[in-house]
């Protein structure tokens, strides 16, 4: 031992070995990646998505939440540090891949070695580290081994994978929804944000059984699935009332309110529903007038998601009629992220949204009861 190493073990004491803190698990010793080091926080209910550039060098405010970076997270989550709701399987997927890649980094593995292990291609421990494919138990052991896993680490992983082979409570009515938007569900169940963009309807995270009805059956007439169709959805938005629910920022066009889906009758209710449901803490709805709205807003539903763990940590949904595009590549989700940017600075403020809500709803009621009458 050199004179300066002995200086330097009698004034911090013995230094563990390689050995040492790999057995320790890689929490420790491996740097987190760098969306975990630097993910912006959450500004609440605020109504705003952030700051009005999105260069990644500006000092984001609060746009998208968050004020730049912060301190490294804490220990990688383990089994005793999930949620209070149990995850879904597809976020436990998410969960486990982002695991196995730690693992995989920590000792210096490339996705080529890696897919020796498993007898298949670089693309499919790609696949498998970002969620996206089906986890094989055998193939998830074999790598933990491979990568000299902790009894701790292993443990967890077994945990992981035992709830990401879990039946999702959706797939129940997999029988009446395809498979792109069985996605934008699963990824719902592990969103910590969602930002939320329509033109012609409320939001399915917001609409009531009867509007569902209407909705539904204006796109599928006489249809005998239609009562599953809108039981789902009635499933589907009970996120935004569970423990830790994710927060909500509702983009609605003015025209939204001035299409009676259902009837006066529903269309009140509905709307009586948005003004009970904007009063929830973590939950903003905003209404972009007529004359704000031309220039800015596009013509099909665009849903922002930011994800709590695994993963990539953003993710946008743009539908189309039959099929939808999810993006996860950051040139893409920041061209969405201006276009939501714009959207928001067009969108009035609460109190008036509040207002404009108020006065659709009022005539509504009116209409319903010139009906009643005549």
């Amino acid at each position: 031992m050199s004179r300066r190493a002995g200086r330097r073990q009698a004034r911090d004491g013995p230094q563990p070995t390689r050995r040492a803190v790999r057995a320790t698990g890689i929490a420790e010793s491996a740097s987190p990646a760098p969306w975990r080091a630097f993910r912006p926080r959450t500004c609440g209910d605020s109504g705003r998505i952030g700051s009005t550039s999105f260069s990644r060098r500006s000092a984001c405010a609060c746009r998208f939440g968050g004020a730049g970076p912060r301190a490294a997270p804490p220990r990688a989550a383990s089994v005793t540090q999930f949620p209070r709701q149990r995850p879904q399987p597809e976020t436990t997927a998410r969960l486990l891949g982002s695991r196995l890649r730690q693992l995989r980094v920590a000792c210096g593995e490339t996705l080529e070695q890696a897919a020796v292990v498993i007898r298949g291609s670089a693309a499919k421990v790609s696949r498998l580290e970002r969620g996206i494919t089906s986890a094989k138990a055998r193939d998830v052991r074999d790598l933990a081994i491979h990568y000299g896993a902790s009894p701790e680490d292993t443990a967890e992983i077994e945990y992981l994978l035992s709830q990401a082979h879990n039946r999702a409570w959706y797939r129940q009515y997999s029988d009446v929804t395809p498979g792109f938007l069985r996605r934008l569900i699963s990824l719902e169940q592990g969103a910590e944000r969602i930002i939320t963009y329509e033109a012609f309807v409320v939001p399915g995270l917001l609409q009531i059984h009867d509007y569902a009805r209407a909705v539904v059956e204006a796109a599928l007439p006489q249809d005998s699935a239609n009562e599953r169709r809108v039981a789902l959805r009635m499933e589907r938005k009970r996120i935004l009332k569970q423990p830790d629910p994710p927060h909500m920022t509702a983009l609605l066009d003015q025209g939204v309110l001035m299409r009676p889906r259902g009837g006066p009758e529903v269309m009140c209710r509905q709307l009586e529903y948005l003004l009970e449901m904007g009063h929830i803490p973590g939950i903003n709805i905003r209404v972009i007038e007529f004359e704000h709205s031309g220039a800015v807003s596009p013509p099909y539903p665009i849903t922002h998601l930011r994800l709590r763990d695994g993963g990539p940590p953003e993710v946008v949904y743009v539908e189309s009629i039959d099929s939808a595009h999810y993006l996860t590549r950051p040139a893409e989700t920041e061209t969405y992220r201006f276009v939501l940017n714009r959207l928001m600075d067009a969108a009035a403020d609460r109190l008036r949204s509040e207002e404009l809500l108020k006065q659709a709803a009022t005539r509504y009621r009116a209409m319903t009861y010139q009906s009643r009458r005549g």
